[in-house]
């Protein structure tokens, strides 16, 4: 899935609720607020504060996106990476991470031999070649840290080696 990291906390918002299921209609009623008052504090009208974090995160969590952490962690220069939980994990899941991993992977190199082609790498081409280089991180450390959630000793089993 590519997808770009978002510039402002209102893209993030907005891109939030367009993804909810229902959209403004939906997502209103699950804070617990009027359309017109979701709205005012969506899009920071008539001096209304805006969404929290935990209400983003709350609308986030049904929708299976991660835009606010992905752009509180580009900020600072990150990654977002979710960590796996222990009971969602098996071999299949390790193999389908690391095929994910190699493909991302395989997206760089990609953009990086197309921005070579011309012998020199333009400004779109940096922001395309990182944009990839942050999705494969973000992979590859999703896959190294679901092998160890599945495999890592727990204190106190009697499992010999």
């Amino acid at each position: 899935m590519k997808r770009t990291v978002l510039e402002t906390r209102r893209q993030v918002v907005s891109a939030v609720i367009c993804a909810y299921p229902g959209g403004r209609d939906c997502a209103a009623p699950r804070l617990g607020m009027s359309v017109k008052k979701f709205d005012n504090h969506a899009y920071e009208n008539a001096g209304s504060r805006p969404l929290t974090d935990e209400q983003i995160c709350l609308l986030e969590s049904q929708t299976g996106t991660t835009h606010l952490p992905d752009f509180v962690c580009n900020l600072y220069g990150g990654v977002f990476v979710p960590v796996a939980e222990a009971g969602q994990i098996d071999n299949l899941d390790l193999y389908a991470r690391s095929i994910n991993t190699a493909v991302k992977r395989g997206l760089v190199d990609a953009i990086i031999s197309k921005a070579l082609q011309d012998g020199v790498i333009q400004d779109d081409e940096v922001q395309a070649i990182l944009a990839a280089h942050r999705a494969h991180v973000a992979a590859r450390h999703e896959e190294i840290t679901a092998v160890i959630v599945l495999h890592r000793e727990n204190p106190g089993s009697q499992e010999s080696k």
